[in-house]
């Protein structure tokens, strides 16, 4: 897309097989992330004895631009080994130059393994695994910090820890931070425990992402891998969590006491974004006040919050450009998801041409970059 810059709002790294166990607290290193090879010959990550996820298809794979060639479908694999991975998910250099190749001027990085860590039970382990990643990945994006920009863990059980870690971070040249998309019951998002996180994220200026699989343990079902029972209900319904937490977020007033924060629902597409305000306006103005008893200031509507904090992430969501006038086109971050399998690389610059294709030049500058560049202050 010539003439605009292209920002991947979600891109990922794929951690290396010694990141944990070698920066970690020795007191955690032996209950740390770590790859075991099976009797198949695949690689499986595991965290305390639990066993997570493959470096294959089961952890979106990473052999981006796979899925052009013919007949990948039928070739894909469940599993895999660590050495079949891009060198561009672990390697600085390696990510920079794909990103050449696919016309991304920058790169928005999210990690893989990490994101299913959200369900390790142990608070203080959780806490120690996320401060070893952002650690590393800081690193990773100081080898190109004009291209590779880092968006931190955090575990917010203990909101002061979480905050803390997210100012370390900020030193340390993070433009954002994400948080589990579905904390548990009893601790929802609209729970007074996170004002301090609220807070301090608008003072610091560090935009909140809601990342898809980021589900807390005990928030409930979810996060069932798509090719096991009823996996593929669970996929075509995964935005039920990110509309939920909105939801709290929005209700809740956290928006009207934190006017400038910025929260994201990342790679789940954006049709979605369209019914839910409309659902909740008409909730706010039509449904008892006994279930709101809170009414926002200055009459404002709870879409009316939607569009000036929250933004949206989506990959080849056409259906949700065509509704980007309802949605709001000031929302919509484009994303590649590189590297993983279902990325849009090497042909990002031609699905982004054909998705954006009915969109005047201007809203093709802020859903190709431009939005996401403001948000993070790129």
């Amino acid at each position: 897309m010539p003439g605009y810059r292209i920002i991947s709002s979600d891109n990922h790294v794929f951690e290396p097989p010694d990141l944990w166990q070698t920066r970690m607290e020795p007191r955690f290193r032996d209950r740390a992330p770590v790859i075991v090879r099976d009797e198949d010959g695949n690689d499986w990550w595991y965290c305390d004895g639990q066993k997570l996820g493959n470096t294959g298809f089961g952890f979106g794979g990473a052999q981006p631009g796979q899925r052009f060639e013919e007949g990948a479908g039928a070739n894909l694999t469940f599993g895999d080994v660590f050495e079949n991975v891009r060198p561009g998910g672990y390697i600085p250099e390696e990510q920079v130059k794909d990103m050449d190749i696919d016309g991304v001027d920058v790169s928005i990085l999210y990690p893989t393994a990490g994101l299913q860590l959200y369900k390790q039970p142990d608070a203080d382990l959780l806490t120690g695994i996320f401060k070893a990643y952002n650690d590393w990945l800081a690193e990773f994006c100081h080898v190109s910090p004009n291209r590779l920009k880092p968006i931190a863990m955090l575990n917010v059980d203990d909101v002061q820890t979480a905050t803390k870690e997210m100012e370390r971070c900020t030193k340390l040249g993070f433009i954002g931070a994400m948080i589990t998309v579905r904390p548990p019951e009893g601790r929802r998002y609209d729970s007074p425990e996170y004002e301090p996180l609220w807070a301090a994220a608008q003072d610091l200026e560090m935009p909140l992402s809601l990342h898809l699989a980021t589900d807390r343990l005990g928030s409930g079902p979810g996060g069932e891998n798509i090719l096991t029972d009823n996996g593929l209900s669970f996929a075509s319904n995964v935005d039920y969590p990110v509309k939920m937490s909105i939801s709290d977020i929005i209700f809740g007033g956290v928006f009207e006491r934190y006017p400038r924060l910025q929260v994201g629902a990342v790679e789940y597409e954006v049709s979605w974004a369209a019914t839910l305000q409309e659902r909740m306006d008409y909730s706010y103005t039509q449904r008892t006040h006994d279930t709101q008893p809170y009414r926002f200031k200055e009459n404002m509507l709870p879409s009316d919050y939607f569009g000036r904090n929250v933004f949206i992430g989506f990959q080849e969501d056409g259906l949700g450009i065509r509704l980007r006038d309802v949605i709001g086109v000031d929302n919509l971050h484009w994303g590649s998801d590189y590297p993983h399998h279902e990325s849009t690389f090497p042909r990002s610059q031609q699905i982004l041409e054909e998705i954006l294709a009915d969109c005047t030049e201007e809203e093709k500058a802020k859903v190709a970059g431009g939005n996401a560049a403001r948000v993070y202050n790129i």
